[in-house]
């Protein structure tokens, strides 16, 4: 292999540097909340951009731009950003009542002493339909606060409960962020990536079900959470979900679900007409800085490959890692410290991404198996870092209703990250290969 030119990596370091740099200022210097996601990502790409363009002064700046636009434009990344506004206005149009809805529904069904338990699954199917962690913490912590003081339970293990089921459907979901980018960035079928997926992730949500269960069903508790419902509001949610496990077109899917869920939402009087189409313009809008981080990523890595920096990364993880396991370790191990480095899962799976795909061609790896390991490693390390956005969405939104809980308090009660840790290091470890060629 090439040893590459690991100088081409600059532009890498210079963000890293200055996002994980202000990130830390903010957060624990001078302690502003949401320290990490009050830094405009797209301007520190955009200094990235920069230096990739001042490097190599052999290839004209033209020409550079040619190489820009030719990555830019492949057809992956035009894909991901299509997917990106329809899963955004799809998440417009049915809002925070479906979320509700489904919540409210399983609290009434079951015992108090398992609501707990019921949070957890809550939060799975809600992300799993919505495709945002973010989202779903946000919209069912609420819902966790309140079981907490009706029942008893410990306000950490309840936050905890919420986080790890949303770190569920954040890896599997067909809408969200981090499988779009995974599927789209390595070439595979979204369906093909959630059969090897779920292969890992099931095994792990049932044994932190399990665990839950067996830390919460013997406490004595009381109260009861009563709200108003409508199931029909889940219709949509439902319909993607199935058309995505069916094998639809993502796009086809997408469709019916804006089109079913404006159609009940109006009917059930949960948005009026004359604000329909700005919760679907907001629902877009809200995809803006995950659409322009992919281009601009993109257009960095397009440089930063033809300076040679992928030859020098991988040409030091081909010497650290042998066999195809170690591909996929080291294809994890690097996507997780692209998170743990910008505390956006999103952002790392987009930028692993491209030294993934040529990892995948030098270990033999199939396309549906990185996309499946991105997504998952990715997570795994998002879902337990204090400084995430999930974490300090949960922290704010307790806050906010008058309880104050660390994420120093909630991190040993996120059971899911870890198990589906042991799952991924197991599956890595034992399962066959499964028509690698894929």
């Amino acid at each position: 292999m090439k040893k590459g030119n690991p100088v081409a990596l600059l532009p890498i370091a210079v963000f890293l540097f200055i996002y994980l740099g202000l990130g830390i200022l903010f957060e624990y210097i001078m302690k502003i909340p949401m320290g990490f996601y009050n830094i405009p990502i797209v301007v520190i790409f955009l200094i990235a951009l920069l230096v990739a363009c001042l490097q190599n002064r052999g290839v004209k700046f033209d020409e550079k731009l040619a190489i820009m636009g030719k990555h830019v434009g492949d057809k992956n990344i035009i894909t991901m950003i299509l997917i990106f506004m329809m899963a955004g206005i799809f998440v417009g149009v049915v809002g925070r009542s479906s979320a509700n809805s489904v919540a409210y529904f399983m609290l009434s069904l079951i015992p108090a002493r398992y609501s707990v338990a019921v949070i957890f699954v809550v939060s799975t199917f809600v992300s799993l339909a919505m495709g945002t962690s973010v989202g779903t913490i946000t919209l069912i912590t609420p819902i966790a606060v309140a079981i907490s003081q009706a029942s008893g339970f410990g306000l950490p293990i309840c936050i905890g409960s919420v986080i790890g089921g949303a770190m569920f459907g954040d890896n599997l979901s067909f809408i969200s962020d981090t499988t779009i980018a995974a599927c789209n960035g390595q070439g595979c079928d979204m369906k093909d990536k959630f059969r090897e997926n779920f292969a890992i992730a099931l095994p792990a949500a049932l044994v932190t079900l399990v665990v839950l269960i067996f830390l919460t069903a013997d406490q004595n508790v009381s109260g009861i959470i009563l709200q108003k419902y409508d199931l029909m509001q889940i219709i949509p949610y439902l319909l993607v979900l199935a058309c995505g496990i069916i094998g639809f077109n993502v796009f086809v899917s997408l469709l019916l679900g804006i089109v079913s869920g404006a159609v009940i939402m109006l009917l059930t009087g949960a948005i009026q007409p004359v604000n329909l189409l700005s919760a679907m313009g907001s629902g877009a809008a809200g995809m803006f800085e995950t659409t322009m981080v992919a281009i601009l990523v993109s257009a960095i890595c397009a440089l930063v490959r033809e300076y040679g920096g992928f030859d020098a990364v991988l040409y030091f993880i081909k010497k650290m890692f042998r066999g195809k396991r170690g591909g996929l370790l080291g294809m994890g191990l690097l996507v997780g410290a692209m998170d743990i480095a910008t505390a956006n899962n999103t952002v790392a799976i987009v930028m692993a991404n491209p030294i993934a795909k040529e990892m995948s061609e030098i270990y033999g790896i199939s396309s549906r198996r990185a996309a499946s390991i991105l997504d998952t490693f990715s997570c795994v390390f998002q879902g337990i870092i204090p400084y995430g956005a999930q974490m300090l969405v949960a922290i704010s939104a307790a806050n906010e209703l008058g309880f104050a809980v660390s994420a120093m308090e909630i991190i040993p009660n996120i059971f899911y990250p870890f198990f589906l840790l042991i799952a991924s290091l197991l599956f890595i470890i034992f399962a066959p290969s499964r028509g690698e060629k894929a």
